[in-house]
């Protein structure tokens, strides 16, 4: 893979503090980097671009790094070795960063990178919003994910799923240096983020594997698709679940069977989710303040509220809205 991002440059400097500090602001606060082994000199650089949903970076830099979760959005991260290699560990598991395997790491876990000391080491830092991977997750299977979705840490690029998704991530990369301005739509990049994902969730094993196997879920039947449509059509609304059940046309514990046999969790759980999601929509993508964006959704408790965007977003609403 030739050297990505070539005009995206963030920082080219012998000081590694300049390569840590720059890393921190590309990937959004989401993580702390510290050095293993001291502050070794060398030639430090990155490159790299941030958007809504993601962050990719270019890494050369011979720093011995620990990564961890910093407070902020959850996220994944997938390295990919551009040239060279590197040592990468994430609790008690190990491997080899090159151009034939990557590391996956899952939110709040902590990684770390050692560079080979005999030929220079390149890597790719690719940053995505844990959100999405739930959203692609429930594309999928028709039903969220009942906890969070933990990947295997070593990626085997030279077998088909892997190289699959080794490919899309070039073709984002391939978009990006073209300087198409086409291609710096947001849209376009988060047609192209979700595809990686899709093909992340398909190839790699991860904690929630065996759902995807079993394939698509069946069509939900009348009562279930009839609370669905009510739910979304009132949302704004208080909505209780005898108003679910009666929008069904049954009785509130069979609609609540219904939405745990196939959608994993309960009807008030679900209108919760769906109402956090579309005020984190509104938060990124509108000027209005915090309260009147969640009263519209028919939120009227703020400081529950919070609590619960924390819990599904593992951020304050707050540390969204700086990212307008």
């Amino acid at each position: 893979m030739p050297a990505p991002l070539r005009d995206f440059l963030i920082t080219k400097s012998p000081n590694p503090v300049d390569l840590l500090n720059a890393a921190t602001r590309l990937f959004g606060g989401s993580i702390a980097t510290s050095p293993l082994d001291g502050l070794r000199k060398g030639d430090h650089e990155l490159r790299g671009v941030a958007a809504r949903d993601f962050a990719v970076g270019y890494f050369a830099s011979p720093l011995d790094v620990r990564v961890s979760s910093a407070g902020g959005r959850s996220s994944y991260f997938v390295n990919i070795g551009v040239s060279g290699a590197i040592a990468a560990s994430c609790g008690s598991l190990n491997t080899l960063l090159d151009t034939a395997t990557a590391g996956v790491v899952n939110p709040g876990d902590t990684q770390e990178l050692r560079p080979a000391r005999l030929t220079p080491s390149r890597f790719l830092g690719l940053r995505i919003d844990a959100a999405l991977v739930d959203q692609e997750f429930t594309a999928l299977t028709g039903r969220p994910p009942v906890s969070t979705v933990r990947f295997g840490f070593a990626l085997d690029l030279a077998r088909p799923k892997g190289r699959a998704v080794l490919l899309l991530i070039r073709s984002l990369l391939e978009q990006l240096d073209s300087g198409d301005p086409l291609f710096q739509r947001p849209e376009l990049q988060r047609s192209q983020l979700r595809c990686i994902v899709t093909a992340l969730l398909l190839a790699q094993p991860h904690s929630h594997t065996g759902e995807l196997r079993d394939g698509p879920q069946p069509g939900h039947p009348r009562s279930l698709r009839a609370a669905l449509a009510f739910i979304e059509a009132n949302l704004t609304e208080h909505i209780a679940l005898g108003d679910i059940a009666k929008a069904a046309d049954c009785a509130p514990r069979t609609i609540s069977s219904a939405f745990r046999d196939r959608l994993g969790l309960s009807p008030m759980s679900y209108v919760r989710n769906l109402r956090l999601d579309r005020i984190r929509q509104d938060i990124l993508n509108t000027t209005d303040n915090l309260g009147t964006i969640a009263y519209r959704w028919g939120i009227s408790h703020l400081g529950r509220f919070a609590g619960d965007y924390h819990s599904r977003f593992n951020e304050l609403p707050s540390d969204t809205a700086v990212r307008r």
